[in-house]
């Protein structure tokens, strides 16, 4: 029976439901597309639940001030640093649990899940210590005028002081997904973003006993939200049924893999301190024209995660496809496995372009009424949706390439395309060519574009299939 005959012989609503049900497969054999369908599905949705997140913020913060809006993005440009560790490691943890799940040996996959976990508890408290002790210090280094600083440093303090919820929320979820367990994943991000939307309006505009505390209140009900996610997915792997259990034994440290696992992740942290750190720089430009600019650019970007989560989502299953094959040494299923999920992703993306480009100024008129920020957010919407299908195979094909362990690829991916030619071009574009906030928009679009046609000529070479993790 070929691949194609398989899948479609397969009833949709029962595969669908048996995906978000997280019924457990063994996707090193079978129909190739009904793998990236089981897999996608519940990762699609989990990213889904993390643009919604950023979208309900948004929204409610947008009500307060323009301020408000402009603290949002300057913080979250800084806690991007943050991502870029947490991601930095989950690569090495879906990386490595994919393996040995692909080697059938779930043990050793449970004992990295434990020292995955340490790691983040250890990076996450230094930073919480920096994030408590100088979030006004923070804004001001990010370009924040005073009135901006006075009035969120709060929302600072508390997502940066908090920021091990963030941490954990990343690596646990990025456990589940290298052994095949995306489903649990998606409803721990269910639980958390109904939380924070019900929490939103009470903290930031109060009610009854609970004072309005504005912007800040956006921060605490994100990490209480989080925080209980976190707690969720900790019960999970310590009672649940999957293929990743933690006993109580296995809570000691082990040196040997700890630095194994620092040793595959330096390059996965490196790849994305490059990118996160070339966002901060891009924030920092984009301050230099006021904060109705920052705020258009702070909600574009929010709206724009809202479809790159999903893409986001397909390609983190085609690193866990390629991740599980490899160690099952089926390298030539794990490549076909990228170059399907590739192109679902590049219809989805395709599509949703079209419609950004066309209802861009609607969209932003959701969440100001302001015409600076609605023009600006506007345009910086629809310049970056014209490279949306180059985003999908490049996000899809970087993703494979973590997947494998080859981190040190997209780093050097990450390097070129972002600090040696993105911020050059967008500082020349946007302030020595006098072009404004649309040289800064142009300069991330034609970069993303160079990550997509780098990465799909260095994955043809074939090297990543002999990385050993």
């Amino acid at each position: 029976m070929t691949d194609n005959n398989q899948t479609s012989k397969e009833n949709i609503f029962t595969l669908f439901k048996d995906a978000i049900l997280g019924k457990q497969e063994d996707f090193t054999q079978g129909s190739i597309k009904k793998a990236v369908f089981m897999l996608s599905i519940p990762m699609i949705l989990e990213m889904l639940m993390e643009s919604i997140f950023a979208l309900v913020d948004i929204v409610y913060v947008s009500r307060v001030s323009v301020n408000a809006v402009a603290t949002v993005g300057l913080t979250e440009s800084v806690l991007t640093l943050v991502y870029a560790v947490a991601i930095g490691l989950s690569m090495a943890a879906t990386a490595m649990v994919a393996r040995r799940i692909g080697e059938k040996d779930p043990k050793k996959a449970s004992e990295t899940a434990v020292q995955v976990i340490f790691l983040g508890i250890l990076i996450s408290v230094v930073i919480s210590i920096i994030g408590i002790l100088y979030p006004r210090e923070i804004l001001e280094l990010m370009g924040g005028e005073p009135k901006l600083i006075e009035e969120g440093y709060g929302y600072t303090r508390i997502l940066l002081g908090g920021n091990i919820t963030v941490m954990l929320l990343f690596l646990i979820n990025a456990i589940f997904r290298g052994a095949g367990n995306a489903s649990i994943a998606m409803w721990t991000l269910i639980v958390s973003n109904g939380l924070n939307i019900i929490l939103d309006p009470i903290f930031i505009f109060g009610l009854g006993p609970v004072p309005a505390y504005g912007v800040e209140g956006a921060a605490i009900a994100t990490t209480t939200g989080r925080g209980v996610a976190v707690v969720i997915q900790l019960l999970v792997l310590f009672f649940g049924s999957g293929k990743i259990k933690i006993a109580l034994q296995s809570l000691k440290l082990q040196v040997a893999l700890i630095f194994e696992i620092i040793k595959v992740s330096l390059g996965g942290i490196g790849q994305f301190i490059i990118g996160t750190s070339s966002w901060v720089f891009l924030m920092r430009i984009m301050s230099e024209f006021g904060s109705e600019v920052l705020a258009g650019y702070t909600i574009a970007i929010r709206i724009m995660l809202f479809t790159l989560m999903p893409a986001w989502g397909m390609s983190n299953a085609a690193a866990t496809l390629v991740g599980q094959n490899l160690g099952a040494k089926q390298p030539e299923r794990a490549e076909k496995s990228v170059w399907i999920t590739s192109k679902y992703c590049a219809y989805f993306m395709g599509s949703v372009s079209v419609i950004y480009i066309i209802f861009a100024p609607t969209f932003l008129g959701w969440f100001s009424n302001s015409e600076e920020v609605i023009t600006n957010g506007a345009l910086c919407l629809q310049v970056m949706a014209a490279g949306y299908i180059a985003y999908a195979y490049g996000m899809v094909v970087i993703q494979s390439f973590n997947g494998s362990g080859d981190t040190k690829t997209p780093t050097l991916i990450n390097f070129v395309c972002f600090w040696l030619f993105q911020l050059p071009f967008a500082y020349v574009m946007a302030i020595v060519l006098d072009f404004g906030p649309k040289g800064v928009f142009w300069a991330i679009t034609v970069a993303e574009v160079l990550i997509a046609i780098i990465g799909i000529w260095l994955f043809k070479k074939g090297k990543w299939k002999t990385v050993k993790v």
